[in-house]
């Protein structure tokens, strides 16, 4: 892959994982109290707390695997399948691999800080998206190109999500409950598509088949 394809590929993967629409709705009904500064504030802490969980995870996830025992391909299967189970609680809306119910009815009444909990961890930065940047870096990596693509893709991905947090309330007013359900079924229904090829890679490789 090129840098540029790198780039492309690495940056639809994390908006569909991330899914900044369904999560600025998320972040408009759990602030309802909250001044325009104060959201502000949360969601540029959460962006930043997001991104560095995310790059050190892409980063040090491979070398944990080594370390472990586990090879890439196992990962790639592993991964595809958890991808497969975070795009289901897409389309179902039942948010397995993301935040609970409990954890969304917590932060939606309490009147603290939310940008680490549930905002950047795990709705921003959760399991998906880091097994995501895992597999992301695993392709990328021997090429200092695709790596340095792979990192702004990541960056393009945390300013696209803190944008539509800055524009919660209007992002909702817009799309309103239907229409946020709809985006967020119309993207789960893609990254099942791209956990599957990531599976099949996966199994391709362990198998040394062509």
């Amino acid at each position: 892959m090129s840098g540029i394809e790198t780039f492309l590929y690495a940056l639809v993967a994390l908006l569909v994982i991330i899914d900044p629409l369904g999560t600025s709705a998320l972040f408009s009904a759990m602030t309802p109290h909250d001044t325009v500064e104060e959201r502000a504030t949360q969601a540029k802490r959460a962006c930043l707390i997001a991104f560095i969980v995310l790059a050190l995870f892409g980063v040090a996830g491979e070398w944990l695997l080594r370390a472990l025992g586990i090879g890439l391909p196992a990962m790639r299967v592993a991964g595809g399948i958890l991808l497969f189970i975070s795009a289901a609680d897409m389309v179902t809306a039942h948010g397995v691999m993301r935040a609970t119910s409990d954890e969304r009815a917590m932060a939606t009444a309490s009147e603290t800080d939310i940008s680490v909990f549930p905002l950047a961890i795990p709705l921003l930065a959760g399991p998906g998206s880091m097994t995501t940047m895992m597999l992301l870096h695993s392709r990328a990596e021997g090429s200092w190109v695709n790596l340095a693509a792979l990192e702004l893709a990541l960056l393009v991905a945390m300013a696209g999500a803190l944008l539509c947090l800055l524009l919660a309330r209007h992002v909702q007013r817009v799309l309103g409950a239907t229409g946020a359900n709809v985006v967020g079924r119309v993207l789960g229904v893609l990254l099942a598509a791209l956990a599957a090829q990531i599976t099949i890679d996966g199994v391709r490789q362990s198998l040394n088949l062509p």
